[in-house]
C-alpha cells in the first residue's frame, strides 16, 4: 500500500514505533556502558548513541529473516 501525503498509516506508524525503539535502545544502552565502565563519552556522546544505533539496526536486520536461508 502507498503512503497517502498527510496522513499516517498502520505500516507507517509501526515503522515510526520500530525507530524510537532503536533510538530509545540505544540511549539505554549508553547510560548501562557508561554505568558498567565508569566512562563518560562527554561531548561524544551523540556520536556514540548514533553508533550504537546502527548497530542495533544491524542486529535487528542481521536476525531478520527465514530459517535455513
Amino acid at each position: 500500500m502507498a503512503q497517502i501525503k498527510n496522513k499516517l498509516d498502520k505500516e507507517s506508524l509501526v515503522k515510526i514505533l520500530k525507530g524510537a525503539g532503536i533510538a530509545g535502545g540505544a540511549v539505554a544502552l549508553l547510560y548501562i556502558l557508561q554505568w558498567l565502565t565508569t566512562c563518560d563519552f562527554g561531548p561524544y556522546t551523540a556520536v556514540v548513541v548514533g553508533v550504537l544505533s546502527v548497530i542495533i539496526n544491524a542486529i535487528r536486520e542481521f536476525r531478520k529473516g527465514e530459517i535455513g536461508e
